[in-house]
């Protein structure tokens, strides 16, 4: 079942990704695969004391749309996965967090791009001023947690990391 890569070529190498076209041979078959290599990345679900969730509403050039998501950032070289949720939802929502819970860790579209992405649990937040990155622009929002269930099952939440973010929450509380 493994694919044998023959061939590595580099299209893109950019800041955030880069981009092959790898020849590969696949059930005796030579052919090319398109992989994007990307680091790790966190999310996070903030739960405020009276159950209600933190999430963050922003734009999302990519599918061109704007989405609310859990609070979620790309881990930096080096970083371990409680660092960068840590440095993540005080960026993204002010908020800092007492109690950290790790609830998964998942490839959110091994298709074709090996990011690994973490999802932990924040409660027992206290706020605090946000610091979004320079070219970010985001709104903060609160929803319980049934809003948020019914906000998946209606399709109006679509982000996959979202999806299983508020779905483990509601099973791990």
């Amino acid at each position: 079942m493994k694919e044998i890569t023959t061939k590595e070529n580099v299209i893109y190498d950019g800041k955030i990704l880069t981009l092959k076209v790898n020849d590969v041979i696949a059930n005796g078959i030579e052919t090319k695969r398109e992989i994007v290599h990307k680091g790790g990345a966190v999310a996070i679900v903030p739960i405020k004391e009276d159950g209600t969730v933190v999430m963050v509403r922003q734009y999302r050039i990519a599918v061109e749309e704007e989405l609310l998501e859990i609070p979620a950032g790309l881990m930096d070289p080096g970083e371990e996965p409680l660092q960068s949720a840590v440095r993540e939802l005080k960026e993204e929502t002010g908020y800092t967090a007492e109690k950290w819970t790790h609830m998964t860790e998942f490839y959110p579209t091994a298709g074709f791009c090996n990011e690994y992405i973490h999802i932990f649990m924040a409660e027992g937040l206290t706020p605090g001023e946000t610091c979004f990155d320079e070219t970010e622009n985001l709104e903060v929002e609160e929803y319980t947690q049934d809003e948020l269930l019914k906000m998946i099952k209606t399709g109006e939440i679509h982000d996959g990391k979202t999806v299983a973010g508020i779905a483990l929450a509601k099973i791990m509380r």
